[in-house]
């Protein structure tokens, strides 16, 4: 089923590069004796050695894992050798004891990337073994910015011809949005929103926001609790007695929902194992995620949930007297003038709705032809409190500015929102269904979103004024540019 994909899709293309580029002529670079290092250095050998009893070994001994994820890693293993022939190291983008970045190239490539920023992270706890292994295609070294502060027009002219570049290699389909205090200074569309009928992308079409949906229920919990009706302390007992494990309802609190620290699991499986097309409500989401154990005990780990924030949008239904969706648009949308953004619904007629693109199976193995094809079958339906629903970019502007100037919640509200609070990889951190990012010494908050055929994101740059919003209808393509970006900006 195509989300077995989603459960794995971040491995797929993350083992997609796995160890990276050294030049003839140039010395690898020096892997750090760190934990996360050593787990780096081991699983690249491994991985290099195109031994499956290697493979095997290192699944099951090196990777903090359930074993029924056994199989579907092992395929990975598979799939990503094939299509690259083995990797090797260029450079360390960043690392710490437990968590390191770094740019790797395939040997002899003959899948669809040839460069990826590979992230590993080591448990914390002895004996250290592989906790989070995250990989996004990255494009070859020499496209580098300007030294020193550019100008808005300096920033332009790069970006069009990195642009150019991309599209050139039919690497990038969407938009782009970069606004300096709230006004718009860069925007650029590309690419087809639909291939079938040769519809070009706009300004104000609407994308897929993948996960991004998380932080619309991140701020409609917040405003519950400035009202008081909710207190992110409670049990999720307090407002939902009648959950079918007893566990969920007494150990869960909507602070661990809201970090991912409850345990819980992911229902991708579950959902397209059932009439998916049928599933249009909270209630019907609900019915798909208490089949799962914990994973541990809740608040003692971090595991990146989608089945936590559908019980955040059961709770906040509950509270409320109010679907999720009508308070959303209500409270969140009105407020803050976003007009294009909403839930809408896959079998029926949206204008200006970008079609999704993928390279990716069902499965999540990689499509042989190399041809497109469209994710119409490949997700839900309907979006809900954990993603899925569609935005544009200049909607998302208009999020961030509603955030900032306290339209939506107040300045503590907004500093509770986006303040991380559990470490997730170098520099970064995750707060209330929020990510929270350094780099170098500039603050940078908002999430992103991804699934075959759909790739968005949003930064908004805490310290200096800047909002960037990039979407995309292929996957992983909008946060390779607003990591470029990134590097024009937080210097």
């Amino acid at each position: 089923m195509y989300l077995r994909y989603c459960a794995s899709i971040i491995l797929v293309i993350l083992i997609s590069g796995f160890a990276m580029l050294t030049d003839a002529q140039q010395m690898p670079p020096e892997i750090p004796d760190t934990k996360s290092g050593i787990l780096l250095a081991h699983l690249l050998n491994v991985f290099n050695s195109g031994e499956e009893d290697q493979w095997k070994s290192f699944i099951r001994d090196h990777w903090k894992e359930k074993e029924d994820a056994f199989e579907r890693r092992l395929e990975f293993f598979r799939q990503i050798y094939s299509d690259m022939g083995g990797v090797t190291l260029n450079r360390i983008e960043d690392f710490d004891d437990y968590s390191i970045s770094v740019l790797i190239r395939a040997k002899s490539p003959s899948g669809p990337f040839e460069w990826v920023n590979l992230t590993l992270q080591a448990d914390t706890l002895p004996p250290h073994k592989l906790d989070m292994l995250s990989a996004r295609p990255a494009e070859e070294p020499g496209f580098e910015p300007p030294e020193g502060d550019l100008t808005h027009e300096q920033i332009a002219d790069f970006l069009d011809r990195y642009l150019d570049h991309l599209v050139s290699k039919d690497r990038f389909s969407g938009t782009i949005l970069i606004a300096k205090d709230g006004k718009p200074f860069y925007t650029r569309a590309y690419g087809l929103a639909s291939k079938r009928f040769n519809i070009p992308n706009r300004l104000d079409t609407k994308f897929n926001l993948g996960s991004m949906n998380k932080m619309f229920t991140g701020v409609a919990i917040m405003q519950l609790v400035e009202q008081g009706r909710i207190s992110v302390n409670d049990p999720v007992g307090k407002y939902l007695p009648d959950l079918p494990r007893p566990e969920i309802a007494q150990k869960v609190t909507i602070h661990h929902l809201l970090t991912h620290s409850s345990g819980m699991q992911d229902y991708w499986d579950e959902l397209f194992d059932s009439p998916f097309w049928e599933i249009k409500t909270v209630n019907q989401l609900a019915e798909l995620i208490f089949d799962d154990t914990l994973l541990f005990e809740p608040g003692s780990d971090f595991h990146y949930s989608n089945s936590g924030p559908i019980v955040l949008g059961m709770i906040i239904e509950k509270v409320t007297g109010q679907d999720y969706y009508d308070y959303i648009r209500e409270h969140i949308c009105q407020p803050a003038g976003m007009v294009n953004t909403d839930c809408y619904e896959m079998d029926t007629p949206v204008p200006n709705l970008a079609i999704g693109y993928t390279k990716l199976n069902y499965d999540g193995t990689r499509n042989p032809d190399g041809k497109w094809r469209n994710n119409l079958f490949m997700h839900a339906v309907k979006g809900g409190p954990a993603g899925g629903g569609f935005s544009t970019v200049e909607d998302l502007l208009k999020f961030d500015i509603a955030l900032r100037n306290n339209k939506l919640i107040t300045k503590e509200s907004f500093d509770t929102l986006t303040t991380g609070k559990t470490k997730r990889g170098p520099g970064g951190g995750y707060a209330y269904l929020f990510q929270d990012r350094t780099v170098n010494g500039h603050r940078i908050v908002g999430h992103g979103g991804g699934a075959p055929g759909i790739n968005a994101n949003l930064d908004m740059y805490i310290d200096t004024g800047y909002t960037v919003a990039v979407m995309a209808n292929y996957e992983e393509a909008a946060g390779m540019v607003a990591r470029k970006i990134e590097k024009l900006l937080a210097r």
